[in-house]
């Protein structure tokens, strides 16, 4: 019994030790030895396709006229760009505010009932007649150029999807406040990128060939996982990753409406596997290898966790298991204070990597919860920004 109790916890730790850490270090590797890095051609105006930005929001009335003007400054030539926005039941002032922009060449499509993101996704896709659509959301801020740097990968016909690079700052300070961790899933978004296995998209900042779009189920949760990566498995087309195409996003103003985000993406992973499945096969080369690495052993991590505790407490009859316990307490103790500390000093940012990756876990553990219970619903409800 006990080695079978050591298995359970060594495997667990392996695993996600793995998922955090081993995978970045192997991932880089591969990509520096077997990846490749794509330059897209630069296009004249004449050459650049028709191309419609669709913001798809709900109750967005303090963002949504700013985010227009945003809109309205991008470098795109204006009879090849298409600025839509599709309002999922808004029963604030959203529509009267996009309306308004009616005369300025703006469209609104108003869905009266508030049936989600998907939902509403689908709906407008079918109204639409760009060769190219770029989606984004309706706190985000495109920079100027970030249209054409996406437009240009669509010259190869075998290009379905163009990811951008979201920026996270801080409203009342303006400055990039890129965490370790934001910097680090960046960080994998290159590396797979370079091997053909970019593994879905920022939502704030994507084009997809509007032909390569697939309808997805209407409860879906991560529409912006699941549209690029369901036009990969329909068309057979390919995704890819421009760090030049920036976009701006707000971060949450309280962190509880970042962990309920993170709750509800959470379930959205696990949903996903229902529909994503086909890329698990290893014919699928090193977008199977990613998916299983980045997503499928995150997304098992908290249970090794639990498991890892759990086998740990049953081993406390051997004094090696009573360190590894004490090690994980004080894992957690940390966490813990580093949610609690003030400030922002270094060692208060350092705590704050074991408060981040502890509340990642939890999130997740309790978005599983929520897909198996089916209490996660694809309708949306904003986040609150700074």
């Amino acid at each position: 019994m006990s080695h079978s109790l050591a298995a359970i916890f060594w495997l667990s730790f392996g695993l996600t030790a793995y998922a955090y850490a081993g995978y970045p270090a192997l991932i880089w590797v591969c990509a520096r030895w077997f990846g490749r890095a794509e330059t897209p051609p630069e296009l004249d105006d004449s050459e650049l396709p028709t191309i419609t930005l669709l913001i798809a929001a709900h109750n967005e009335q303090a963002v949504i006229g700013e985010r227009l003007e945003n809109a309205l400054a991008l470098d795109y030539p204006r009879e090849r760009l298409e600025i839509v926005v599709a309002s999922d039941g808004s029963d604030d002032r959203t529509t009267e505010i996009v309306s308004s922009f009616a005369d300025r060449g703006v469209r609104l499509l108003d869905y009266q009932s508030n049936r989600g993101k998907s939902a509403t996704l689908n709906a407008a896709w079918s109204e639409l007649t760009s060769e190219l659509v770029l989606l984004s959301d309706a706190n985000t801020a495109i920079e100027p150029q970030a249209p054409r740097k996406l437009a240009r990968w669509f010259r190869a016909p075998d290009i379905g999807a163009a990811c951008g690079r979201l920026v996270l700052v801080d409203r009342a300070t303006g400055r990039n406040v890129d965490g370790l961790y934001w910097r680090y899933e960046t960080f994998l978004k290159r590396c797979e990128a370079r091997l053909g296995a970019l593994l879905g998209a920022n939502g704030a900042i994507y084009a997809i060939r509007r032909k390569s779009f697939a309808p997805i189920p209407t409860e879906t949760i991560v529409d912006d996982f699941v549209i690029p990566l369901l036009a990969r498995i329909t068309s057979g087309c390919r995704l890819v990753y421009d760090a030049e195409a920036a976009a701006r996003e707000e971060t949450p103003e309280r962190i509880g409406d970042e962990f309920r985000r993170r709750v509800r993406i959470g379930a959205g992973g696990f949903q996903s596997l229902g529909i994503l499945w086909p890329l698990l096969s290893p014919r699928e080369g090193w977008l199977a290898f990613s998916f299983v690495s980045h997503k499928l052993l995150r997304w098992l991590a908290p249970f090794c966790l639990v498991a890892m505790v759990a086998a740990n407490l049953a081993l406390l009859n051997e004094p090696a298991y009573r360190w590894t316990l004490a090690a994980q307490a004080t894992f957690y103790g940390l966490a813990l204070i580093g949610a609690l500390a003030p400030g922002k000093g270094a060692i208060v940012r350092l705590l704050r990597l074991t408060t981040l990756f502890s509340s990642m876990n939890l999130a997740l553990f309790m978005g599983f919860f929520r897909w198996l219970a089916g209490r996660q619903g694809g309708s949306w409800a904003r986040t609150e920004r700074a």
